[in-house]
């Protein structure tokens, strides 16, 4: 068992025991199951999953760390959300806030870039996993 806790800025959204983790970390996608080696890594934007007992439960994920020590994962993220829980509207505007953004950001310094990127990434996963895709 993994005990597995995730918190945002504005609350924590999960604390429970489940079988396995997977997390979008900046260096590709990493599974979780219990004893795993010690590991801290930054978050990238995209699918947290979770096992309990078999049934695999799915957030979308921005920003942030994810830590193991032990058979506990701590989950830092900017936000987190399940799919129904995400307004596609407000994604759909940011998204296109992000693009205006990135195009502005083409012609000024690579930090500029790099977080209106960020910003496009959020807003895309955010609004595919709604979609369910």
């Amino acid at each position: 068992m993994l005990r597995l806790e995730i918190v945002t800025p504005e609350h924590r959204v999960l604390d429970a025991d489940v079988d396995s983790v997977t997390v979008p970390t900046a260096s590709g996608e990493v599974g979780i199951l219990p004893n795993h080696a010690p590991l801290v890594s930054a978050l990238k934007p995209g699918v947290l999953s979770y096992g309990v007992k078999g049934v695999v439960e799915k957030l979308a994920v921005t920003g942030g760390f994810v830590e193991v020590n032990g058979n506990k994962v701590a989950v830092l993220a900017d936000s987190a959300e399940a799919s129904a829980d995400i307004d596609v509207e407000a994604a759909r505007s940011a998204k296109e806030e992000a693009e205006r953004s990135l195009a502005a950001a083409a012609s000024g310094s690579l930090a500029d870039t790099e977080a209106a990127r960020e910003q496009l990434d959020a807003a895309n996963v955010r609004i595919q996993f709604a979609a369910g895709k």
